[in-house]
């Protein structure tokens, strides 16, 4: 049985790129030898489908296609988290329901790039969790480079206290070390056990 992602999650996750052809077609053979590597240069967990993953470019047929070979691939040796960002909550949905039931251990998910204030996130990222559900952990994805949604702590805190299934926050803010600083600092007050970061 999968190990779900929590707050105990240490080391070095991987954001994996996805191969593909000269023709644009996912390339599995890649993939395999990617996740060898990785696992055989020690890496404590992958990340998927992500940005640097260009989830956009999949259909949703090649985004399950690719999370199965690399999930058969990892055979339980590390966890893994597959991004699961999506247009709306309907396909968000599916495809964390599929991947968890294929044996990833949770999901990431970024801002909808449509979000300006603060209540707004707030507000989609309970719909996240009411989205997802009590048995898909996932990972909030603090990106504003390619998202264009700016997350204050104060946010981010507000988020992690209202979702106990929040359990990690990937934070790629530039300059973001008082950011994260203050995140760190709050966080046992928010939530008990506190969200890694």
């Amino acid at each position: 049985m999968t190990k779900l992602f929590d707050e105990s999650a240490k080391g070095v996750y991987v954001i994996a790129v996805t191969p593909f052809t000269d023709g644009g077609a996912l390339d599995l053979a890649s993939t395999d030898r990617m996740v060898d590597f990785y696992l055989e240069a020690g890496a404590s967990g992958l990340t998927i489908l992500g940005i640097l993953g260009e989830a956009p470019k999949l259909t949703a047929q090649e985004s399950r296609t690719f999370v199965k070979r690399v999930l058969d691939r990892v055979a339980g040796r590390v966890p893994v988290v597959v991004g699961a960002s999506a247009a709306g909550f309907a396909p968000m949905r599916e495809l964390a329901s599929d991947v968890m039931d294929m044996g990833a251990s949770g999901v990431m998910v970024a801002p909808a790039p449509t979000l300006r204030t603060d209540e707004q996130i707030v507000a989609y990222f309970d719909t996240v969790t009411a989205t997802f559900g009590d048995r898909c952990p996932w990972v909030l994805q603090d990106h504003p480079t390619s998202t264009g949604v700016q997350m204050s702590t104060s946010v981010v805190l507000r988020i992690m206290k209202n979702s106990a299934t929040c359990v990690m926050l990937k934070h790629e803010d530039s300059p973001g070390l008082a950011k994260l600083s203050a995140i760190r600092a709050q966080a046992t007050k928010v939530k008990s056990g506190g969200c890694r970061y």
